[in-house]
């Protein structure tokens, strides 16, 4: 096992690379630049040229890519010329630095990141944790108790909560307990308590809790929908295998053969989704965060590309990339647990 997750970090260097350089180049061909209108007025060209002079973007695009990789000091080194008379201070993606914002001055990609990202992360984590809590235990109720009323009432909760979309679910929750009721409050996020690890509450901060409730429930419910009927369907075709048969025939009790020989094998499929799910709900929900007001990093994934911002864009999809591959690593290696048969050495 040890040697399958070095194989697969190793392997993680060519992946990023490859999505950087996609990236780089796809940003570039856009339409418009960064700079082209700022404050709805269009500056002059000259103005324009002296500023994408600051951030190298005159440069030839394989200069500007070999930049962003290594740094300015070690192009300016290597090439020597122009690029070494107007090499910045980038020290590049090498060395950890995403580079500064342009249409956030006198922020780096680093800073904008260190602000947004754990309160995306927080967010994330705790809708996950309410999806799994709430969409397990349903879809394993509705495939034990099959053509009961327990099934019928968690296969219509789990059509709801696939067809009732989150920007729906958070208005509602905002005007029915906001609102009317006056339980919580409407919007933005909570200050930060002593957090284990960075990311959950240490503590029972109220202040926290009150203003997480909401969105985590909002974009939870479509998770658990979706957990349940994969949980659902998939520990229905385990029941019915040979060996779940054997089990039963050697004696065991119900609860053993479900827990022991059926749950394991039915969580593959539901472990698969959980890898994308997780990268995707720790990395912001654009529209969750607008509608509470969270600042998170879902914003930056939309509106980095209407401003042109080429590094914030970079950095935000190279954030989620490593995210991805580090969450289907682990989906792999949770595997080998789930199912003995399975085996990377």
């Amino acid at each position: 096992m040890g040697r399958y997750i070095i194989r697969r970090v190793i392997g993680f260097i060519p992946v990023l690379f490859i999505v950087a350089l996609f990236t780089f180049v796809l940003v570039r061909a856009i339409p418009g630049g960064p700079f082209d209108n700022v404050g709805d007025k269009a500056l002059p060209p000259q103005v324009v040229a002296n500023i994408e002079a600051k951030y190298h973007l005159d440069w030839p695009t394989h200069m500007q890519f070999l930049s962003y990789l290594l740094g300015d000091d070690i192009v300016g080194g290597l090439f020597g010329g122009v690029y070494a008379e107007t090499a910045g201070d980038s020290l590049g993606l090498i060395r950890g630095d995403l580079g500064p914002s342009l249409r956030y001055r006198n922020q780096s990609i680093n800073e904008i990141v260190a602000v947004s990202l754990p309160i995306s992360i927080q967010l994330g984590i705790l809708s996950l944790i309410i999806g799994i809590t709430i969409g397990l235990p349903m879809g394993i109720i509705a495939a034990l108790k099959q053509n009961t009323w327990m099934d019928y009432s968690a296969t219509f909760i789990a059509v709801l909560g696939v067809s009732i979309p989150s920007m729906v679910i958070g208005p509602m929750l905002i005007w029915l307990v906001a609102v009317m009721a006056g339980w919580l409050p409407a919007a933005l996020w909570g200050a930060k308590p002593p957090f284990i690890l960075g990311f959950l509450p240490s503590n029972l901060d109220w202040n926290f809790w009150s203003h997480a409730i909401m969105p985590s429930f909002a974009l939870g419910t479509g998770m658990s929908a979706g957990i349940s009927r994969l949980t659902r369907a998939s520990l229905l075709q385990v029941v019915r295998e040979d060996y779940i048969r054997t089990a039963r025939a050697k004696g065991l009790r119900e609860r053993v053969v479900i827990v022991t020989h059926a749950l394991k094998n039915s969580l593959i499929p539901v472990i698969t989704i959980l890898g994308p799910m997780f990268a995707a709900v720790v990395t912001g929900t654009f529209i969750i965060e607008q509608i509470f007001g969270i600042p998170g990093m879902g914003k930056h994934f939309v509106t980095s590309i209407g401003n042109r911002d080429y590094p914030l864009i970079m950095g935000v999809t190279l954030i989620y990339t490593v995210l991805l591959v580090v969450a289907n690593l682990f989906v792999d290696v949770a595997y080998a647990w789930l199912d003995p048969r399975i085996r990377y050495d």
